[in-house]
């Protein structure tokens, strides 16, 4: 038994392709009392609602995590809250950097002040690879925010409120994701472009994004980010997989993009430990009363973990089976 059920849940960017798989998952498996879908575009809402039909466990806000007061009226009563609002995109942010500090930074400051006002119990805030050793002002913005969700727990340790931070890879069937871009160009018959011939990127579906998410509240503490381990593929073979037989042509790396993504850095390793399917890092300083999980591993001195250093990865014919499971 989830501890979600019966319970009432807050997502804010919940109209977004996680918030989406969330809200499926939390109807067909978790039973909540209710849950809330705050976010800040109309349409996708309306959209979002046709999905859904008329579920009386659903309630639609639109709003700004930039709105505080906005934001104490949605809280209200939520028992937990997952953190998906975010602005994404790399190269807007490099145009429009004060928009992105003000939602990723300044709305989920936001979320942490509402949520202990409110007595919320749990929130798990979603984060990226780029947050990791950031070269872009969006990973910048993200580090920022993990730091603001990981502090929040010093601000919450007299009261209920505690959170976590998860931090994954590129998901498959996402908004933007480079699998059906591949598809739509080798159907037109155009030439696939790859930023690099040896880049590679850690890969996870939405429905183990989701579960990666239920399965932090049922384990946090406060203070841990949490990282999922999961399979590694270079950018040529996913291409080749999805479209076979494609050409394809290199146009080198962008402003702000890596070549392998990092979700844990040398720097973090030193307070990583591995648990089952996940690494978590562990908080430097916790005045709220954590402590070391008992099933927690050491990982070896120096550790990182990148998607070129991976111990896991996907075959051409695991990427296309998982692709067709998932209806991608």
């Amino acid at each position: 038994m989830s501890i979600l059920e019966g319970s009432s849940i807050l997502i804010t960017g919940g109209t977004g392709s996680f918030g989406k798989a969330f809200i499926r998952k939390a109807l067909d498996d978790l039973n909540p009392k209710r849950i809330v879908i705050f976010s800040r575009d109309e349409l996708k809402q309306y959209e979002c609602r046709q999905l859904f039909g008329d579920d009386p466990r659903l309630r639609w806000f639109i709003g700004d995590i930039r709105d505080r007061h906005r934001l104490d009226r949605a809280m209200h009563g939520i028992d937990y809250v997952v953190h998906a609002a975010a602005l994404k995109q790399v190269d807007t942010a490099e145009y429009n950097p004060w928009e992105f500090v003000q939602t990723n930074v300044i709305g989920s400051q936001n979320v942490i002040e509402t949520s202990i006002d409110a007595g919320v119990k749990k929130v798990v805030a979603l984060s990226t690879d780029k947050a990791s050793s950031p070269i872009n002002l969006y990973g910048a913005t993200k580090l920022t925010a993990d730091k603001l969700f990981i502090t929040g727990n010093h601000y919450a340790a007299a009261y209920p409120t505690r959170f976590c931070v998860v931090r994954y890879g590129n998901v498959m069937g996402s908004r933007g994701s480079v699998i059906p871009f591949f598809r739509r160009l080798a159907e037109a018959g155009e030439s696939l472009p790859i930023t690099d011939l040896r880049m590679t990127r850690f890969f996870i579906t939405l429905p183990e994004a989701v579960k990666f998410v239920t399965d932090s509240f049922e384990t946090m503490q406060g203070g841990e980010l949490y990282v999922p381990r999961i399979p590694s593929m270079k950018i040529v073979d996913l291409a080749q997989s999805v479209a076979p037989g494609a050409k394809m042509h290199e146009i080198g790396l962008r402003p702000g993009e890596k070549l392998h993504e990092e979700m844990i850095s040398p720097e973090e390793g030193r307070r990583a430990l591995r648990i089952g399917d996940r690494y978590v890092l562990q908080p430097d300083l916790a005045s709220w009363g954590y402590t070391p999980p008992a099933d927690g591993e050491p990982v070896p001195e120096g550790f990182h973990y990148t998607s070129d250093n991976n111990d896991v990865w996907f075959t051409g014919d695991e990427m296309l089976k998982i692709l067709e499971d998932e209806g991608l």
